[in-house]
């Protein structure tokens, strides 16, 4: 009896601390990690991938200099838009993996961006790869991980790892690399898209160029991850429809300047 008041107010400390009354945590549901464990479990999750090169080959960012920089072009005109409520908290730092038959993108908590060859190769212009990538920046942004992480191990788990266990913290680490995301956040995080991508030149609803090819080719290439995500039609859809609900203005594609960077990749 005499632990219940303890860990209530174990509880309520973590909430204030994790930022759940913080303005940037508005709409963003209930997280028991703090921002700089979103940042603490990405560096972790980042050094587990960056460490594993046979099933994680990265570009080298010094021979394919030009490459990096075209993407962390897009990555800067998606981070300067004024949307993006952890800009200046998370490192948002991009690494390109040399496989060209995977469609797939992915961001980890705090910011650590893995953008795939085949995904490169598969898309046509530079809007549509910002609408790809502004919606894994929205993964991140909406702290889609940790909120899952809170649901799937509860409390108990979470103070371990407040209090700095390391096999809490190993356990955690673990279950972020598989992590599939629900619906509800892949939705929220095609939303965050278009509102990134609304205030730039970009066609907002750039990243619904990437489910329309899907749809055009009936779906042949359709990536294993997007088995239990929202049916690619009713993403369309929903792209174009925030775009037009904003008030979006963007019409640039940036057609051109993409078939060159994708010409740069290695064959």
């Amino acid at each position: 009896m005499k632990m219940k008041p303890i860990i209530f107010s174990a509880a309520i400390f973590i909430l204030a601390a994790c930022g759940i009354m913080n303005e940037k945590n508005k709409g963003k549901g209930v997280n028991l990690f703090t921002i700089q464990q979103d940042r603490q479990l990405g560096a972790q999750v980042a050094h587990q991938i960056d460490s594993n090169k046979r099933e994680y080959p990265q570009l080298d960012s010094a021979q394919y200099k030009e490459v990096y920089k075209y993407l962390y072009k897009v990555r800067d005109n998606i981070l300067n838009s004024g949307k993006v409520d952890y800009k200046d908290d998370f490192q948002w730092r991009l690494r390109i993996i040399h496989d060209d038959s995977t469609l797939n993108a992915f961001c980890t908590p705090g910011g650590y961006i893995y953008v795939y060859t085949g995904i490169l190769k598969y898309l046509d212009s530079e809007d549509q790869f910002a609408g790809v990538l502004g919606h894994e920046i929205g993964h991140a942004d909406m702290r889609h991980s940790t909120r899952q992480m809170t649901q799937m191990f509860g409390i108990q788990l979470l103070l371990d790892v407040l209090a700095g266990n390391r096999a809490a913290l190993k356990q955690v680490t673990g279950a972020l690399i598989g992590l599939k995301f629900s619906r509800a956040h892949e939705t929220e995080a095609d939303e965050r898209s278009v509102t990134y991508l609304c205030p730039t030149s970009y066609n907002a609803d750039g990243g619904a160029g990437f489910f329309e090819k899907i749809q055009a080719s009936g779906g042949a290439r359709v990536p294993a991850f997007l088995s239990t995500h929202p049916d690619p039609g009713n993403r369309i859809e929903h792209f174009h429809n925030s775009k037009v609900t904003m008030g979006c203005k963007g019409n640039q594609s940036f057609q051109t300047e993409y078939k060159a960077m994708v010409s740069k990749l290695p064959k």
